[in-house]
């Protein structure tokens, strides 16, 4: 796709009460209460004593959202909570003529809404119009309606000089301009169709085209329930099906690869180089959140090299085999539940990462949450040898220190526990050593450890900076290899 410069980013009334074409009637002595003061109070008008019955109150068993009902909005920052995957979302029930998504109306009370307002006193009687306001007012809206009527009779139809009525032309069907290249629009409409639904008997998420002879990525955690055996569904963007085999799966990278066999060579998408992103870029997520295929959301890098660990709800401790860890892309980016998967792609159409997790204010274990503009990427580069790998030899490897870590330790820095033989120790690591950072890369703690060695591949050489005691130094460690689960 061709480059192109950055693409920048009721009303309501109070009834009158009265005809306005009554005769002006001198005021009732008391007015009749209807539940609430009068805005704009009158000298002269007595006070209403209040009704006799206790105002409605809210259900006490539904407050909304833990909240007493129209409490003062809290400003105490809700403590930060780690990157949920954004989970494969699971199949909707068939829906009825409300929302989509959505369950219909129960009957019970809704938390927020306003309370019911009393019912109205009944309104006071009115005399009667005299004969010749009757009279007036028949001429006057006799004379409205002609003028409204003869206004709608010339706009609907005009008539010709023989008389004869000529309907307006029709707006004739115009064909959609194409949209400029580069624009989000033009760059949407190419990718579409190299996004596809991965549906699971548990839920869905969304997946990648990255070979022409069927091969396409996605997420571990979107197929994860269906290694053992469950079957794998394919959706592309015109509607066609295919069953699907997991080729291999990562759940250290939380990434999968699918193969569909369609008998035709399938459009795929490109992975772009995800190192020449900067914070700033725009981006563009596709994917089929909620279920919803085919959606297509835009913002921007917000970070870089955030490191992000997900999964391993029921523990496992630190470098479980069963959490992931990356060096994440962070955009603000709408990302929701079935989303992950799908693809996040720079200006030119690129794909530079794999959302994968979304980040939340909280809430109960298991329930799904949204966007609240915290969404993560799995860069394209360590998507790509991931897929690579796994196409080749059905698994991927990992690059590893060589070290076992402390992961009851809580202070600053990731604490050695052990260190095997091999180019660690020949470094001279030793046990008991707290590693600060990685190649410059500060770390805080045994999961950013993991994420920044996980950053780089099988082979490299790192600078690893330690304390040991009161001193400092500093290592230069060629990382090892191991197969991935």
């Amino acid at each position: 796709m061709t480059n192109r410069e950055p693409v920048p980013e009721g009303a309501w009334w109070a009834a009158t009460g009265d005809d306005p074409w009554a005769a002006p009637q001198p005021a009732p002595a008391q007015q009749p209460d209807r539940g609430e003061p009068s805005p704009h109070p009158e000298a002269a008008t007595q006070p209403v004593p209040p009704p006799a019955t206790q105002p409605w109150q809210a259900p006490r068993t539904q407050p909304p959202y833990g909240q007493p009902p129209y409490a003062q909005p809290q400003y105490a920052q809700p403590p930060y909570a780690q990157p949920q995957y954004a989970q494969p979302y699971p199949p909707l029930p068939p829906v009825g003529p409300h929302l989509p998504g959505h369950a219909p109306y129960d009957g019970r009370p809704i938390p927020w809404a306003a309370a019911p307002l009393p019912a109205p006193a009944p309104a006071p009687v009115r005399r009667g119009l005299p004969a010749a306001a009757v009279v007036v007012l028949s001429v006057v809206l006799a004379l409205v309606a002609g003028l409204v009527g003869g206004a709608l009779g010339y706009g609907a139809a005009r008539r010709s000089d023989d008389g004869t009525a000529r309907a307006l032309p029709a707006v004739s069907g115009r064909a959609t301009p194409p949209r400029p290249p580069g624009s989000v629009a033009a760059i949407a409409a190419d990718l579409l169709e190299r996004v596809v639904s991965v549906q699971v008997s548990d839920g869905s998420g969304s997946g990648i085209i990255i070979r022409g002879d069927g091969y396409v990525l996605t997420n571990n955690h979107v197929i994860a329930e269906a290694r053992s055996g469950g079957p794998v569904r394919v959706v592309f963007q015109d509607g066609s099906k295919a069953a699907a085999t997991i080729v291999g799966a990562d759940a250290s990278y939380d990434l999968a690869v699918l193969r569909v066999r369609t008998g035709r060579t399938l459009p795929t998408a490109t992975l772009g180089d995800s190192s020449a992103v900067v914070v700033g870029d725009p981006v563009i997520a596709v994917g089929s959140p909620l279920g919803l295929s085919g959606t297509v959301t835009t913002g921007i890098v917000s970070a870089l090299d955030r490191p992000v660990t997900a999964g391993s709800s029921g523990g496992g401790g630190c470098g479980s085999s069963s959490s992931s860890y990356y060096s994440a892309i962070q955009t603000d980016a709408a990302i929701n539940p079935g989303n992950s998967g799908g693809p996040l792609v720079d200006a030119q159409g690129d794909v530079i990462g794999i959302n994968s997790a979304i980040s939340s204010l909280g809430g109960s274990e298991g329930q799904q949450t949204g966007s609240i503009g915290l969404g993560f990427a799995i860069p394209s580069n360590q998507a790509k040898r991931i897929a690579e790998e796994i196409i080749r030899n059905g698994v991927a490897v990992h690059p590893v220190l060589g070290v076992a870590i402390d992961c009851a330790y809580t202070g600053e820095g990731a604490r050695l526990q052990s260190v095997t033989a091999g180019a660690a120790r020949s470094a001279g690591l030793r046990a008991g050593d707290v590693v600060t950072a990685v190649d410059g890369r500060q770390v805080a703690d045994s999961q950013e450890l993991i994420v920044a060695i996980r950053a780089h591949v099988p082979g490299e050489t790192v600078t690893v900076a330690y304390r040991r005691g009161s001193g400092t130094g500093s290592a230069r460690v060629v990382l090892g290899r191991q197969r991935g689960s």
